[in-house]
């Protein structure tokens, strides 16, 4: 799937607060021209997609079958919350499991910066990276 990615231009500063220039770091992925490497990256990735909005179907294709959401692209895609930040806290990764802790900031209806902490886990199928479910 290639995106249409209005709202941010190629040269700018990737939403993931990964410090590189959104074509060679998330736009790559979201454009489908390579798979994450690791798990963090994914996680990356994805909180990019929320981010920038409009690429649901990028959402679906990166999170595991078996706990997929019954929700079409479009809902899952819809841009409703104005994130401004990711923090990761740990990346752990040992074979075909890891988890990434992060804490992503976003910004209420009065404006206030609000913060969603999570513990995601992911599991990589036939060298594929996959989010799976929110640790306990």
């Amino acid at each position: 799937m290639t995106p249409d990615i209005k709202n941010i231009a190629k040269n700018e500063i990737c939403p993931c607060d990964s410090g590189k220039r959104y074509s060679i770091c998330c736009g790559s992925l979201h454009a489908g021209k390579e798979f994450a490497r690791t798990a963090k990256q994914l996680m990356r990735s994805r909180y990019s997609a929320f981010a920038i909005g409009g690429l649901g179907d990028y959402l679906l294709q990166t999170w595991h079958p078996d706990t997929r959401p019954a929700v079409s692209a479009e809902q899952l895609g819809a841009k409703d919350t104005d994130w401004i930040r990711l923090e990761i806290l740990d990346a752990n990764q040992s074979g075909v499991t890891a988890m990434v802790e992060f804490k992503a900031h976003w910004r209420d209806e009065t404006g206030r910066v609000q913060i969603h902490h999570e513990r995601s886990r992911f599991l990589r199928i036939k060298g594929r990276w996959f989010y799976l479910d929110t640790a306990g």
